[in-house]
């Protein structure tokens, strides 16, 4: 076999003994950074070595010390796990070497990218003329809807930021709830804006339209940019769209939905209502790692505008191949980039309309059944309306819930994060994986349940 045969072999064997050693590993790392360093070594050798050789040395060193992320017990964070039709087409993204930042040249991830943008628009309930960008994750699929959003209303306003900048120009207000994701504040500052004005919201994280109809009012001739929120963090609540968004734009606010995880309730009959009046929003961010259980790194950035997305993200350049309709580069922070539509395309595709429905009403299952299941454990308190996937409890004290997480950790049949919330240590729940089954719910309810005991 020649270099690439042998070295594909061997990470394809290595491949299925991680993937068939979930269900039975333990879930946290069982290797520290400096066992690992150890085993790795850090002389770069003088000379080369075989990549079979390689690859094996890697797996040796390297599998003590990986967290079983895609395990149908690991519930840390808001992370998905790999979908096999997503996870091996991006073996294929990567063997195919496609830089899909220009139409002519990449025409196959072309023709994907189109296909795939129509699926997601209809999926999630969104205009079909919008702009569909496919980035690197949530965080800058955010940057880049409100790079949209921030050059679209200074343009109101009579200022042109890419010809002038930012200095000199009218501010521009942000208005977020309270409780919005801290990728949000981030992103903020990568665009020049500052910290966000925020809003009040209710007890499960909600904006109070109330509120932001004040702070709207405030100061009602400066450009304004309002972010929603589909799934909170902790509580899986969702922001009154349609009237949030109306008030917006009475104002001239351009409105942007952060919905992470949250947007796929768009894709079920049975949780729409959630995301009721999303529609109406100028700019929307998902991410398809996590509910839908697509590979890192890919981040949906979708504008109902193309126009203004191709005004903040585009370039030109006399060597580039310029297509009539418009390039991907054009609606994304990147000139080179892989071609991230095709695993989304393959998820899509393999579970069909009703698979990913499906999908997304069995992660609200069994994020349903934790929240049961805590009920009865004496002295444990869930603290969230369980509307979507999160799940927030309580074990009375703050010290007491430390020690459970603690506990959980130790154990190993689980991975569930300790946070705060409302001024309270919680323990959450994210249900995200596509391969999660009752087993696993009841596997790791049962862990909670040791893990209280003598407390």
């Amino acid at each position: 076999m020649d270099q690439h045969s042998r070295a594909l072999d061997r990470a394809h064997h290595h491949a299925l003994d991680w993937l068939s050693s979930l269900d039975g590993r333990p879930v946290p790392p069982q290797a520290s950074i400096d066992q690992i360093t150890q085993a790795l070594g850090t002389t770069l050798p003088r000379d080369g070595s075989d990549p079979a050789e390689v690859i094996d040395l890697l797996v040796e060193a390297c599998d003590p010390g990986l967290t079983a992320m895609p395990s149908g017990r690991f519930f840390g964070f808001v992370i998905g796990g790999t979908h096999p039709a997503a996870l091996a087409t991006d073996w294929l993204v990567s063997a195919w070497d496609q830089n899909s930042g220009l139409r002519r040249v990449t025409p196959a991830h072309s023709a994907v990218e189109d296909i795939t943008s129509a699926w997601l628009l209809d999926l999630l309930g969104l205009p079909s003329g919008s702009a569909v960008g496919f980035v690197t994750g949530a965080t800058m699929a955010n940057f880049t809807g409100l790079a949209a959003g921030r050059d679209a209303v200074l343009g109101r306003a009579g200022w042109d930021v890419a010809e002038r900048g930012l200095t000199g120009g009218p501010r521009v207000r942000v208005l977020v709830g309270a409780e919005r994701h801290d990728t949000v504040d981030l992103v903020l500052r990568y665009l020049g804006l500052g910290s966000p004005e925020l809003v009040s919201v209710d007890e499960q994280g909600r904006l109070r339209v109330d509120t932001l109809e004040s702070a709207l009012a405030d100061a009602s001739s400066e450009p304004t940019i309002v972010v929603l929120q589909a799934g909170n963090v902790h509580s899986g609540g969702f922001d009154p769209f349609t009237e949030a968004i109306n008030a917006s734009h009475a104002r001239g606010a351009w409105v942007h939905v952060d919905g992470a995880f949250g947007l796929w309730a768009a894709a079920s009959s049975s949780y729409r209502h959630l995301v009721a009046g999303h529609e109406a929003a100028d700019s929307w961010t998902t991410d398809a790692h996590k509910t839908l259980n697509v590979p890192y790194d890919s981040g949906i950035v979708i504008v109902r505008d193309p126009v203004a997305l191709r005004a903040a993200m585009g370039v030109h350049g006399p060597y580039l191949v310029h297509d009539e309709m418009g390039e991907p580069f054009d609606k994304v922070p990147e000139l080179s980039r892989r071609g991230r539509a095709f695993p989304v395309w393959a998820v899509l595709r393999s579970l069909g309309r009703s698979g990913v429905a499906e999908l997304v009403e069995r992660l609200c299952r069994h994020a349903a059944t934790f929240a049961a299941g805590l009920d009865d454990i004496p002295d444990v308190t869930v603290l969230n309306d369980v509307v979507f996937t999160q799940v927030c409890a309580t074990f009375g004290s703050d010290e007491r819930t430390e020690e459970v997480v603690r506990r959980l950790l130790a154990d190993g049949t689980t991975w569930m994060t300790g946070s705060t919330w409302q001024d309270r240590r919680v323990l959450r729940i994210s249900v995200s994986n596509w391969s999660t089954t009752d087993d696993d719910v009841e596997r790791s309810l049962e862990a909670v349940r040791k893990a209280v005991v003598g407390l």
